[in-house]
């Protein structure tokens, strides 16, 4: 008689324990284990007959057909389209709009011939059928289902043979002879393991959407992410309209693409030049703002960094960074006021990123001190300056990744002078500033800090 071995694994980082323990000796969540029954059989192992190994040169590189989906911004992180025979995985926010992306690429697949699928495990078809009108998808070839059994969507698949399966959300998928609730760690790995050899025996595309957690993890264990061929994060700030598709992880491309959307009444719209929708609103002659050219992925992005200094009686002053990294505010202050003799002791600081878009760059540095040091002494950085740079704890500029693609976007908008560190290249149609430190910096931006 074979017995059944009963484990726990913590449904945070996927650890495995003999026991149920109130803390995952692993990651140190509190109540995240979760018990799980080995399965004796085998049931579920991958069989099949031995494929023959080919040398490696005789393997056709462009054997995997993409298939646009016929949304641009989405084509252009997929690197083209959707693989046959592979697995994407589409994560995000509840309501950042992945289930609105998702139909609008089915519909247009379907309108150009392709045969979809979608399992709607979480809404009605009536529901969906509401948001299909809306976002204009209402296609003959777009077939819409609602269940949540893995059975029946191995089911239905064999019975409409599409090109494309989405399921949306691969958290509320269950198989009945799986231990577990919907959602739980077996049941999420062993329906995305059955998934996947489905995609790869009928050579079919499927898109799973999955939910986060609140620390921006793919909800589920992690071995999800691991399984699947393609992992794309769709982001956003739900106070602005601006939402963001990176690729995680691409088996079949690159993943230093970007796609940018714009969310409307009617879906989903590309936005192809996003560095003119970030600067539309800006008001010039402004102090304490400042535009300084980020790189997103491989995307050059034109930003309007801003600071507000405050003086205050309090004796731990606020420091806040909207959109940037906490840590590195800190620590630029103290560069400010222990290189540059601008002391920020007696005020609080607030900081952010217009438009909704979080920088996590150092290449930011130069234009967040430029702002702060305008804020706190009233005085307006030029409107045609733009400024890069990394700064160091001696106050020194250190050149950014990419700095000529960054001046160039820069230069197309219009911009025509830029505060760079010393080692920065000549660019075309941009004069530069080159200078290096942040007293040097403060000065060719026409900002006095005090003491050289």
């Amino acid at each position: 008689m074979t017995r059944t071995r009963v484990r726990h694994r913590c449904t945070d980082c996927g650890a495995q324990s003999p026991r149920w323990l109130g803390r995952c000796p692993e990651c140190g969540e509190w109540n995240t284990l979760v018990e799980e029954v080995d399965d004796p059989t085998g049931r579920g192992a991958i069989v099949g007959t031995l494929a023959a190994a080919v040398p490696i040169d005789e393997v056709d590189p462009l054997g995997a057909a993409r298939r646009p989906t016929g949304v641009a911004e989405l084509d252009r992180v997929l690197g083209g389209g959707l693989v046959a025979g592979s697995v994407t995985l589409l994560g995000g926010e509840p309501g950042m709009g992945k289930s609105t992306l998702l139909l609008q690429a089915l519909g247009r697949m379907a309108a150009g011939g392709a045969r979809c699928l979608l399992v709607s495990a979480e809404e009605s078809c009536e529901q969906v059928r509401l948001r299909a009108g809306r976002l204009g998808a209402l296609e003959s070839n777009l077939l819409l289902v609602s269940d949540t059994s893995l059975a029946h969507v191995v089911a239905q698949v064999e019975a409409t043979q599409p090109d494309v399966l989405a399921i949306d959300s691969i958290q509320t998928v269950v198989d009945p002879d799986l231990p577990g609730a919907p959602g739980s760690v077996a049941q999420v790995r062993e329906c995305a393991h059955r998934l996947v050899r489905l995609a790869k025996e009928r050579n079919l595309a499927v898109v799973l959407v999955g939910h986060v957690t609140k620390d921006g993890n793919l909800a589920g264990p992690r071995a999800l992410e691991h399984v699947v061929d393609t992992v794309l994060q769709f982001e956003g700030d739900r106070h602005h309209a601006l939402r963001m598709l990176h690729a995680l992880k691409h088996r079949f491309g690159a993943t230093h693409e970007l796609g940018l959307f714009e969310m409307g009444e009617t879906g989903l719209v590309d936005v192809p030049d996003p560095s003119a929708l970030f600067l539309s609103d800006r008001r010039p002659g402004s102090p304490g703002s400042i535009v300084v050219p980020v790189l997103e992925g491989a995307r050059p992005l034109l930003v309007e960094v801003q600071a507000l200094v405050s003086t205050t009686t309090a004796p731990m002053p606020r420091r806040s960074a909207q959109g940037l990294e906490s840590s590195r505010l800190a620590m630029l202050l103290a560069v400010l006021d222990a290189r540059a003799g601008l002391p920020l002791g007696d005020a609080d600081v607030y900081t952010s990123v217009a438009g909704g878009v979080r920088v996590a760059e150092a290449g930011a540095d130069l234009a967040l001190v430029l702002a702060v040091a305008g804020a706190r002494l009233g005085v307006a950085v030029p409107d045609d300056l733009v400024a890069i740079g990394e700064i160091g704890l001696g106050g020194e500029l250190r050149q950014a990744a990419q700095t000529p693609r960054r001046l160039g976007e820069a230069a197309r908008l219009g911009f025509r002078r830029a505060v760079v560190p010393v080692s920065t290249p000549d660019v075309d149609g941009i004069t530069l500033l080159r200078v290096g430190s942040v007293v040097e910096a403060l000065h060719a931006a026409g900002v006095r800090a005090g003491a050289d």
